[in-house]
């Protein structure tokens, strides 16, 4: 089980067959009008518009870190377990990864008000929807499922950043 677990984080073909799966599921659930072969194929194309991405993120994480990127998949484990490297080499970076991790992360702090902000008034405006035309069970639906997801965002992001500075923390003490 350790394997695979590793084998699903570090392996973009691993990433694939989730995303792949994820994707095919979801059409099934909520277009099982459509033919099977439908769902194969918008599975497909999920699949690589989200791999494009991660392998965008990843080429620039590397540049960034100076780190091959199948090695950064290693580090982000590393930093997730709190486990600091006993190579002088390989703590600079991931100094260098945490840097720029937290750097996004405050770069990323003024935009999100205004993200949570829009995805409230998609809800509300959905509620509103629902109460005039009739069909309120869907519109609650959506909506709790919209506050539970920014919660989910909100509790990601303290996990991030308290884990960042953490290993930050441990690489100072470390030299």
């Amino acid at each position: 089980m350790h394997t695979v677990k590793h084998w699903f984080n570090d392996s973009l073909i691993g990433q694939g067959v989730v995303v792949f799966g994820l994707g095919v599921g979801l059409n099934a659930l909520l277009r099982h009008d459509e033919h099977p072969a439908m769902w194969l194929v918008q599975g497909a194309v999920y699949t690589v518009v989200v791999m494009v991405a991660l392998v965008l993120q990843r080429r620039r994480t590397s540049r960034v870190t100076g780190a091959s990127p199948s090695a950064v998949a290693g580090l982000l484990r590393k930093i997730r377990h709190h486990e600091v490297p006993r190579d002088p080499q390989e703590r600079a970076v991931l100094r260098r990864l945490v840097d720029d991790q937290l750097g996004r992360i405050e770069r990323g702090k003024r935009w999100l008000p205004y993200w949570l902000g829009a995805m409230g008034l998609v809800a509300i405006g959905l509620l509103v929807l629902g109460a005039t035309r009739g069909s309120l069970g869907y519109a609650l639906l959506f909506a709790a499922f919209v506050a539970v997801f920014c919660a989910w965002i909100l509790w990601m992001r303290r996990r991030a950043v308290a884990l960042y500075r953490d290993m930050r923390v441990a690489l100072r003490e470390q030299g």
